[in-house]
Formats: C-alpha cells, sequence, structure tokens
C-alpha cells in the first residue's frame, strides 16, 4: 500500500467528530510523552496513557478498531496525517 492510499485509509477509519476530536488531544499528548521522558518520565508516562485513553475512547465512539490493528504503519500515519490535518487548517487561514 503506498503513502496515499495508507493516509486515505486512516482518513476513512476516522470519520466521527467525537474519535477526531479525541485524536486530536491524544496524538500531541502522545507524542509530547515521548519527549518530554527526557525531563520527567512520571508526568511523561501519565500523559502517554492518558494520550492512549483519548484514542481508545475516541474508537469506541467511531465503532471500528484502531487502523494499527490491521498494520502498524499506522502508529507513524497516524501523526502524520494529524500534522497535515493541522498545517491545513493552520496555512488555509493565512
Amino acid at each position: 500500500m503506498n503513502f496515499s492510499k495508507l493516509l486515505e485509509k486512516y482518513r476513512e477509519d476516522h470519520q466521527h467528530p467525537v474519535n477526531q476530536a479525541l485524536h486530536f488531544i491524544g496524538i500531541p499528548m502522545i507524542i509530547f510523552s515521548l519527549i518530554y521522558v527526557f525531563f520527567n518520565w512520571k508526568i511523561a508516562l501519565i500523559l502517554f496513557i492518558v494520550g492512549w485513553i483519548f484514542q481508545f475512547v475516541g474508537h469506541w465512539f467511531e465503532g471500528k478498531k484502531p487502523t494499527f490493528f490491521s498494520d502498524p504503519k499506522f502508529l507513524i500515519i497516524g501523526p502524520i496525517y494529524f500534522a497535515k490535518k493541522l498545517f491545513k487548517k493552520i496555512f488555509s487561514r493565512s
């Protein structure tokens, strides 16, 4: 599966507005926790766990399993999709 198809599959599996909102919060928490672990591992661990809770609750609303269950590549595709969507929102307002 090429990169464009991976992004499309990710988008298809994340349609519910609650899931999207929870991913918008959870993904940055997880990414930030991976960096913050070098400064305070306890806070990083809390951020990591809570970020994943947001992800799984979002998928409960979506009614679908997380996409990475079918292919671990989606653990990278999710943050890329999030960043792409965020940059599009930021730069489309200019």
